[in-house]
């Protein structure tokens, strides 16, 4: 087993990307294959499941060599809807989608808001999958009676590739029908909305086999995009290494050593994709978002690497330009869809170098709001992996690595959730012993960003001023 080549597959939002990787975590091929989403009406987000397919179906076929294992990654919460023949009923709701705040508010009122967050670790958001079928049943009724299985958007595709039904603890907790603590289905919550447990699949660990292709290779259960983007950096036991992604969106992601809530429900409180394991997350909604928003809108002739190299001119705090990268509401630590970002402290000699410091501050102080609820649930975070295309501008490491105060890493392979879902299947094949094995063997740290000492007071001065933009933008919206 050697020489056995390990598949990870991400479902994506935009397309699908497979890799294959070596026993020892080496990456000799990759594959991606894109498809469109569809806004019928204003804030809808929806997509063909048999899209998800195609691509995946080609994206593996062009990975060639002889594979052993699968596994199986993609975007969380997506609600697909299939009938008694497993028959897609109705295009595929995603997890950006904002049609559901109705029916958010109704399922606070039945549950109550404190008996969801102890059950299901997480408050009712839009995005989540159980106000998706509460919205189904009240606005197209003659499809939700057709209703007989629920999948998410990568389940799909292991019923197109195994013919079983089936989920992983990680992504069934993003759809607020899953006793966290206790990883199986919560009869409590099922009952309150008045939702058949017959039409959810069998809930896997993330390792474990969910069944085989028809050649035979084995697929593991595999993880939700953010718990195998972490797991592909190494985050696998509390104490350890946390990540922060900086993608359009931003994360920051610990293991927890017990299933613990936040009560006010401003963190996710997901099952890991290590067996046994909860993991904690925040997340800001537009993290390298904002620095593509100033690009595209400022300065679109000019590359990233121009921007970051005027924003290196201008010192810590920007000569007292803040940026509130509220640009699309926020999530962490504001459940806000509503709030609106901004710049603070112009003057006439800031110039575009200004702006783009300030957004660089203004995402990584975001990104310590969620490293500070971390700490409060008892999370000891001494070093931080980034990804996410952000991670490519070394003075952004260097900014975050200081206003959180801890060494940043980066790591050999940056494939992201693809990576972690490989090693999932490396698992699932026999390839490795179990999840730690996994990481142990592939995962490895190739550089490490200090903070900068004589930028702390700085940015310890410019957090807590930043801490007070959210209230007073909030009064005058």
């Amino acid at each position: 087993m050697s020489m056995a080549l390990l598949a990870g597959i991400d479902v994506g939002t935009t397309g699908v990307k497979a890799i294959a990787i070596t026993a020892d975590g080496d990456v000799v091929a990759r594959a991606e294959r894109s498809y469109p989403i569809s806004n019928p009406h204003p804030g809808w987000s929806e997509q063909d499941p048999e899209d998800w397919w195609r691509a995946s179906e080609k994206a593996l076929a062009e990975l060639g060599g002889e594979i052993a294992g699968i596994g199986l990654s993609g975007q969380m919460h997506g609600l697909v809807a299939l009938d008694a023949e497993d028959r897609v009923i109705r295009p595929a709701i995603l997890w950006n989608d904002q049609r559901t705040g109705a029916e958010c508010a109704e399922i606070e009122e039945r549950i109550g808001f404190a008996r969801l967050v102890e059950l299901t670790g997480n408050r009712a958001l839009p995005g989540f999958t159980a106000p998706k079928l509460l919205w189904l049943r009240r606005n197209e009724p003659e499809a939700y009676e057709r209703v007989r299985h629920v999948l998410l958007p990568k389940d799909y595709v292991r019923l197109r590739l195994t013919g079983e039904r089936a989920i992983d603890v990680a992504d069934a907790s993003g759809t607020l029908l899953l006793d966290v603590a206790e990883r199986r289905w919560s009869d409590d919550v099922l009952a309150a909305l008045e939702l058949p447990r017959e039409w959810l699949p069998r809930v896997l660990e993330s390792p474990e086999v969910s069944g085989e292709t028809a050649e035979g290779i084995p697929v593991a259960a595999g993880a939700g995009d953010q718990a195998a983007a972490a797991l592909g950096v190494g985050v696998v036991e509390a104490g350890g290494p946390a990540s922060v992604v900086l993608g359009t969106s931003g994360v920051v992601f610990a293991a927890l050593p017990t299933f613990r809530a936040d009560p006010e429900a401003r963190l996710h409180v997901f099952c890991h994709a290590v067996p046994a394991g909860w993991h904690a997350m925040g997340v800001m909604l537009s993290a390298a978002g904002s620095l593509q928003w100033l690009r595209d809108r400022l300065a679109p002739e000019a590359s990233f690497d121009r921007l970051l190299e005027e924003a290196a001119t201008w010192p810590p705090g920007a000569d007292g330009l803040h940026f509130a990268p509220y640009l699309a509401g926020e999530r962490t630590p504001y459940p806000d869809p509503d709030v609106r970002g901004a710049f603070v402290g112009l003057e006439l000699r800031h110039d575009r170098g200004a702006l783009c410091r300030a957004v660089l501050e203004g995402v990584a102080f975001g990104l310590r709001d969620s490293l500070e609820l971390l700490l409060s649930l008892g999370v000891e975070v001494r070093v931080a992996r980034v990804s996410g295309g952000g991670a490519r501008g070394r003075l952004w490491l260097e900014i975050v690595a200081s206003v959180l105060g801890i060494p940043v890493e980066l790591t050999a392979v940056e494939e992201g959730s693809a990576f972690g879902a490989a090693l999932l299947g490396g698992v699932a094949a026999g390839v490795f012993g179990d999840v730690r094995d996994a990481v142990a063997r592939c995962v490895r740290a190739r550089d490490t960003i200090e903070p900068n000492p004589a930028w702390a007071a700085a940015y310890e001065d410019g957090y807590v001023r930043y801490r007070r933009l959210y209230p007073a933008i909030k009064e005058v919206l």
